[in-house]
């Protein structure tokens, strides 16, 4: 697996070499402008692909799992119009699911954050602000975003959040060094639904279903009505194949509160 530091030393070590050899012999610059494109195109990839836990590690399934179960997991509620919606479907098929919330969320609608932990669901912390330059954010920016949320959730819940989920699952150095500091965990998924561009409600439920197995995490977001569409989808979808859907908690064996 490619690794941001691995990268950049083989990088180094490449450009020294070049430039080493440029002082005995002319080499041509577009030597040097291929090392910087091959450079540039792997740090984006991995800086916006969440699986290659290219920068961090990402918790993005659990392929060891015995139990037959997949966890469903919305990002950037709670939504006053589709959260209870949700929540709804949820008990009529008698699932369980992780909600990563927005803390400017959670502070106009503290009522459905606990009500989502009321019905045995898991809250994690998804940034304050969900900003679109969120992935441009200095370290101190990206902490403060993290205590926030996890601030306003503890004083309206009482707990204490340790999972994290990216915004836009962009992750970079300044984002690392910010989870080393609040000591929250990120996690990130293995099907991404896309459930908030304009594919169709059938291409996304084919996108979550096709090769759907015990331990992936799905990505869906629950502030559209076609995502609560889907929804209902993905969930006769399970129930007809055995499959349970859990808390991501559970199927990660881990802590989702300190």
């Amino acid at each position: 697996m490619l690794r941001f530091k691995t990268i950049n030393i083989f990088v180094t070590v490449t450009l020294v070499v070049l430039i080493a050899v440029n002082l005995l012999i002319s080499i041509p610059a577009s030597y040097f402008i291929i090392l910087f494109v091959i450079w540039f195109f792997i740090t984006l990839m991995g800086s916006t692909l969440i699986q290659w836990n290219y920068h961090f590690t990402s918790l993005n399934s659990n392929s060891g799992i015995k139990e037959d179960a997949v966890a469903i997991t919305f990002d950037d509620g709670p939504n006053p119009d589709f959260t209870p919606q949700v929540l709804a479907l949820l008990k009529k098929f008698n699932a369980k699911a992780t909600f990563f919330c927005i803390g400017r969320n959670v502070e106009a609608n503290s009522a459905l954050c606990q009500q989502i932990i009321s019905e045995g669901h898991t809250i994690g912390n998804h940034t304050y602000s969900h900003a679109n330059n969120f992935g441009f954010h200095s370290t101190r920016k990206v902490i403060s975003e993290l205590e926030k949320t996890n601030e306003i959730i503890k004083k309206r819940t009482g707990l204490e959040l340790k999972l994290y989920r990216p915004a836009f699952g962009v992750t970079n150095p300044r984002i690392k060094r910010a989870l080393k500091i609040t000591g929250l965990q990120s996690i990130g998924w293995n099907k991404r639904s896309l459930d908030t561009t304009p594919l169709s409600e059938q291409k996304i439920l084919r996108r979550l279903t096709h090769n759907l197995k015990k331990g992936d995490i799905i990505l869906l977001h629950d502030s559209s009505l076609k995502s609560l569409q889907v929804l209902e989808q993905l969930l006769l979808f399970l129930q007809t194949n055995k499959l349970e859907s859990i808390t991501v908690d559970q199927l990660l064996a881990i802590k989702p509160y300190a």
